[in-house]
């Protein structure tokens, strides 16, 4: 009875410890927590400030405003309140939306004490707290810096989640004490009647056997189960801390059957996804080198539906049922493609004429003058209402989904939303749009922009060119806009005006059937005739004036002459799709093209030896991976783009963690992937520079560059803007049925 008596008292005093432990860990668990997230908010500080030096320093000294859009940005998916940038007199000159009014960067001796290091200042501001980050930037000898501005009241509210969990954990293992202390006893009892001599022996014999100072096993399994729940618990701050989902396919799909069930989806866009050409006596399928597509192509084969696009193919009139259609892709159909039929006589006015030498040039600026003809105009007029014509056709319900792609459909989403009021139309404008100013020239201005303002949806690359379709409506058109909710009202409906930044698919299709890098290096080396220390740059697009191909060819002409070590060390393989040959402007760039690689090739070549090969033809997208994968870097030098998915390919297609991107500031893709060896593709020497560096850069530091752009493209890959955009119609299509739904009561 004295050994049950004494299990008790110890079974007791373990209660009591426990308790005692749990009221100690509280404290604890508090300056931990707010140690934690104090640290991680300065890490993520120190990672925004390493990541966009050299951007802000370089465009400091000249027009500040510019860089707002591109610190809004960073304060979208970030915890992060604001950012501003400071001169020496202590004003702010550039600042984020949500920056405190009150606040300047005379911050209480935090300059004074380290003037050329980085600080952390706790405050309050207005009754927030607030966790300020100062950061010393070299301008010209002048003194400035860059202050972010981080919100501290999340702290309170995970001390507050800590305390419920060690709530629980403590009410979890006095329940656990308790049950394991009325097993004991009642083992105890048992074996108390018929040994109760052999008991106590044997248990003091089972105490004098464990060394000294030894945990027992209880309380080891106690402190394991203890530190679990912690891990735990700094696995959700690390997923409050925005952890992205992870989009894929089924994601999409998921989101497609809990949001829009039972929807049906369109894609709508001039150029088609698979293109069936007669070779000889075979028919052969081909893909085309589109941006558009490679965006595009995954999301159907994910969602299904029926994309409606131009049948362009000499075999694709043979390869249609009675309806127009093809099932694709044709190794596994998932989608089918319904083709629309144009003459050449409409080709030359809509697809040559309005959209390409007209509306291409009128947004990017490259300097070259919009031509715009009537003619033209009647036959984009035309063929726009022939999309929505087979569009209305093919619709099986009144409120279908359709994502209309692109400038050569800008009156396409008004006439649809004619023939179908129901439909959510989302349409997204894959090149720039440019300001007011420069749209105005159009004749047809009115027009196309009351064409866009059909769409449920607007969508562009950046925030930036949302901004300019704002002012150009603004400008030209009797409407309303909210800039607050980002919408437009025209006509009593409203269009939602969104930046949606297109990305790739993750991972490429193309890769899962790569060789390794080594034995992609080895291919390439062989069919170039290059040696094995041969270092190789690549660039790759379609043959356009736009994409700074022949700015990027004097670049190599510059490198070499500078830097005459790198001949016979270093090749370019430029790689160039045919596209729009009719057309005057692109005829002019192949011939100036081939005669600046001749020249290149003459002057700084020799026997065994090419600086440029320049290769005029379409590239399958494995052949495109396989010389990704072969270079050492990759040269994306576009004049002005949308977004230009070439580079997040190179990126996802370098799985090795190697290799250096080499990109034009004007291209959206900068905004995203700012690891990049950021060019102005006007600055030929500035250019070759680069280049140069690029190939000097060690591993290290290309891993490191790499791994964080590869980062991004996975996490915001192609699958995740077709979902943020689905997942705005869905919110919509609710939204109108509940209004639908009050109009009828």
């Amino acid at each position: 009875m004295k050994q049950l008596t004494r299990g008790a008292v110890v079974m007791v005093l373990a209660t009591l410890v426990l308790v005692g432990f749990l009221a100690a860990l509280v404290p604890l668990s508090n300056s931990l927590i707010e140690q934690w997230a104090r640290r991680d908010l300065e890490l993520r500080s120190e990672l925004v400030f390493n990541s966009i030096r050299d951007r802000v320093e370089r465009e400091i000294a000249g027009q500040t405003q510019q860089l707002v859009p591109f610190f809004e940005r960073l304060t979208a998916d970030e915890r992060i309140m604001a950012l501003g940038l400071c001169d020496g007199g202590g004003r702010i000159t550039v600042a984020t939306s949500r920056m405190p009014s009150g606040l300047d960067c005379r911050i209480p001796a935090a300059i004074e004490e380290a003037p050329f290091q980085a600080r952390f200042i706790r405050t309050r501001v207005a009754g927030e707290r607030l966790l300020i980050g100062v950061f010393p930037l070299a301008v010209a000898g002048q003194p400035a810096s860059l202050i972010i501005l981080h919100e501290l009241g999340f702290v309170a509210d995970r001390i507050g989640e800590a305390r419920w969990y060690l709530v629980i954990v403590g009410l979890a293992l006095l329940l656990l004490v308790g049950a394991v202390a009325s097993l004991i006893v009642g083992l105890l009892q048992r074996r108390y009647m018929s040994a109760v001599l052999a008991s106590i022996q044997d248990l003091k014999a089972g105490r004098a056997s464990r060394p000294r100072g030894v945990m027992d096993p209880g309380v080891q399994e106690e402190s394991r189960e203890i530190r679990g729940l912690l891990r735990d618990f700094r696995e959700k701050i690390r997923q409050e801390d925005g952890t992205p989902i992870e989009w894929s396919p089924a994601t999409l799909q998921d989101l497609l059957e809990k949001e829009l069930p039972d929807a049906e989806v369109f894609v709508v866009s001039n150029r088609e996804p698979y293109i069936h050409n007669r070779d000889g006596d075979r028919i052969v399928v081909q893909r085309p080198a589109s941006g558009l597509v490679s965006a595009l192509e995954p999301v159907m084969r994910a969602c299904g539906g029926i994309w409606v696009a131009h049948g362009s193919g000499s075999a694709d009139r043979d390869t249609v049922d009675a309806s127009d259609h093809v099932a694709v892709p044709p190794a596994k159909p998932a989608y089918r493609l319904r083709r629309v039929w144009i003459t050449e006589e409409e080709q030359e006015g809509y697809y040559y004429g309005l959209s390409n030498e007209g509306l291409w040039p009128l947004c990017h600026l490259a300097y070259v003058r919009p031509i715009f003809r009537d003619g033209d105009w009647q036959q984009y007029v035309a063929i726009n209402q022939r999309f929505a014509d087979a569009v209305a056709r093919e619709a099986t319900r009144p409120d279908p989904i359709i994502l209309v792609q692109d400038y050569h459909f800008a009156l396409l989403p008004r006439m649809i939303r004619e023939l179908l009021p129901k439909a959510t139309i989302l349409t997204f404008w894959h090149i720039p749009w440019p300001n007011a100013e420069a749209f105005g020239i159009c004749p047809w201005k009115e027009e196309i922009i009351a064409g866009l303002l059909g769409s449920t949806v607007l969508g562009f690359h950046t925030q930036a060119y949302c901004n300019n379709f704002f002012e150009t409506v603004d400008r030209f058109m009797e409407s309303r806009i909210d800039r607050e909710h980002r919408s437009v009202v025209f006509g009593g409906e409203e269009t939602m005006v969104r930046p949606y930044p297109i990305s790739i698919e993750w991972p490429p299709a193309a890769l899962l059937s790569q060789q390794p890098v080594a034995t992609c290096r080895q291919v390439v080396r062989e069919r170039y005739g290059l040696g094995p220390d041969m270092k190789i740059g690549v660039g790759i697009e379609r043959f356009d004036y736009t994409k700074g191909i022949l700015d990027r060819l004097q670049a190599i002409d510059e490198l070499l002459i500078r830097r005459p070590e790198w001949k016979g060390r270093f090749t370019f393989i430029q790689i160039v799709a045919p596209t729009r040959s009719k057309l005057t402007s692109y005829t002019a760039l192949q011939k100036h093209a081939l005669r600046i690689t001749a020249e290149v090739n003459a002057r700084h070549g020799s026997e065994g030896y090419q600086p440029i090969h320049l290769v005029i033809r379409h590239h399958e997208p494995e052949e495109v991976y396989e010389l990704f994968r072969a270079a050492d870097l990759c040269v994306v030098s576009s004049l002005h783009d949308g977004m230009n998915l070439v580079a997040k390919e190179f990126v996802a297609a370098r799985d090795d963690e190697l290799g250096t991107l080499v990109l034009s500031r004007f291209a959206g893709a900068s905004s995203e992937l700012s690891e990049a060896l950021i060019i102005n593709p006007y600055d030929v020497q500035g250019m070759a520079e680069a280049i140069g560096r690029a190939l000097v850069m060690g591993e290290p530091e290309q891993r490191e560059r790499m791994r964080l752009m590869r980062s991004h493209v996975r996490e915001r890959n192609v699958y995740r803007w077709a979902g943020q955009i689905l997942l705005d119609a869905s919110r919509l299509r609710k939204r109108r049925r509940v209004q639908e739904f009050q109009i009828g009561e």
